[in-house]
């Protein structure tokens, strides 16, 4: 009788945010509370679409990602210019022997990354953020949130997915 190994897939929901120091070498303690949820050491890091932030994604996470990538036609310039765009300075981490991961120094420069950073999951990723624009990045947005969860959330139906 054979068994064959099967990898199961699901979205991971992680919870919280992180108030963290990066030290002289670009170093950031991943949160014990943060890496228990992960449950992974290694990641990919990338600068974000929408905001001045940075994206770690668990390797899975990654991977269920880049299979949505990969289903777009090739043969279409927006597409390549898509992905040559959305995949600019990616790069794999694994946590050290310490639970530490370095931050690439470009990686920095792009977020503005100083000492004082914050860790904040998103979904099935953790967004880096320099402390003060994630500050001010979500007080811009609590102004009018009740419009905005009325927007984007009002219209989906208790019974479909929110997608």
């Amino acid at each position: 009788m054979y068994f064959y190994k099967v990898k199961y897939s699901w979205m991971k929901n992680l919870v919280g945010t992180y108030d963290c120091k990066v030290d002289s070498k670009g170093r950031v303690m991943m949160p014990a509370s943060l890496n228990n949820q992960i449950l992974e050491s290694d990641f990919v890091i990338k600068r974000s679409v929408f905001n001045h932030c940075l994206e770690l994604y668990p390797v899975s996470e990654w991977d269920h990602m880049m299979n949505q990538v990969n289903k777009l036609n090739r043969f279409v310039k927006k597409n390549n210019d898509f992905i040559r765009s959305y995949l600019s300075g990616l790069r794999s981490l694994k946590l050290d022997h310490s639970g530490r991961f370095l931050i690439p120094k470009d990686l920095v420069v792009f977020a503005s990354i100083n000492k004082d950073v914050v860790l904040t999951a998103s979904v099935n990723m953790v967004e880096i953020w320099n402390k003060d624009e994630y500050e001010q990045t979500v007080k811009e947005t609590l102004v009018d949130f009740a419009s905005l969860a009325e927007e984007v959330m009002g219209n989906k139906s208790t019974n479909e997915d929110v997608s």
